[in-house]
């Protein structure tokens, strides 16, 4: 009875927040493990056999909560998946900088999806984007839902953060700080030069 108690409490916890378990909390249906030796906030996996994949991301467009937006629909490209909200400071200038690394990269295929967490006021949050002038789209994700496929150990409370997924979309780099443009821009431009998954010749 007991053991049965606390497969429930995990289940639920699964559904609430990822379910740790001890040192090696994976990603529910993915392969990556969160790990951030010394603190670091700079965080790389290398080389690409070693990467892990999160699990299934998905989630409301926030500009048009009718559609869905996926991991999937970003195949064989490189995604920086960029966690962010209104409400916070650093995210204000960060998400600018971004903007231009988008704009300086998505003919590479490379592409960007934001995950806006804990903006309960939807329209502050379209606002803070239509203001900004923002063209990629984002995922409006209050309670943080999506953040399960990055596992129970990943920092929720590190917002902003940045994961940067391969063409093959395993987790390549974290950074866990607000980035500049010139952080950013390396870690793509080496990632879209890597060669793309092989899908039978297409």
């Amino acid at each position: 009875m007991k053991s049965l108690v606390a497969v429930l409490a995990c289940v639920m916890c699964v559904a609430l927040a990822g379910c740790s378990t001890g040192s090696d909390a994976v990603a529910q249906g993915g392969t990556f493990e969160f790990v951030a030796p010394g603190g670091k906030t700079d965080i790389f996996y290398d080389p690409p056999d070693k990467r892990g994949r999160p699990g299934p991301l998905s989630g409301p467009d926030l500009m048009d909560p009718a559609t869905t937006i996926s991991l999937d629909d970003f195949a064989g490209k490189v995604v920086v998946i960029n966690v962010w909200g209104q409400w916070c400071g650093p995210c204000r200038t960060e998400i600018t900088q971004l903007q231009k690394v988008y704009e300086a990269t998505r003919a590479q295929g490379v592409a960007f999806l934001g995950i806006d967490v804990r903006d309960n006021n939807r329209d502050a949050a379209v606002d803070f984007v239509v203001d900004r002038k923002i063209t990629f789209p984002s995922i409006y994700d209050p309670p943080m839902r999506t953040m399960i496929a990055f596992g129970g150990r990943y920092p929720t409370t590190v917002i902003p953060s940045t994961v940067v997924l391969d063409r093959e979309h395993r987790v390549a780099a974290v950074f866990l700080r607000e980035l500049l443009a010139e952080d950013l821009r390396p870690v793509v431009d080496r990632l879209a030069d890597e060669p793309a998954p092989n899908k039978g010749g297409t």
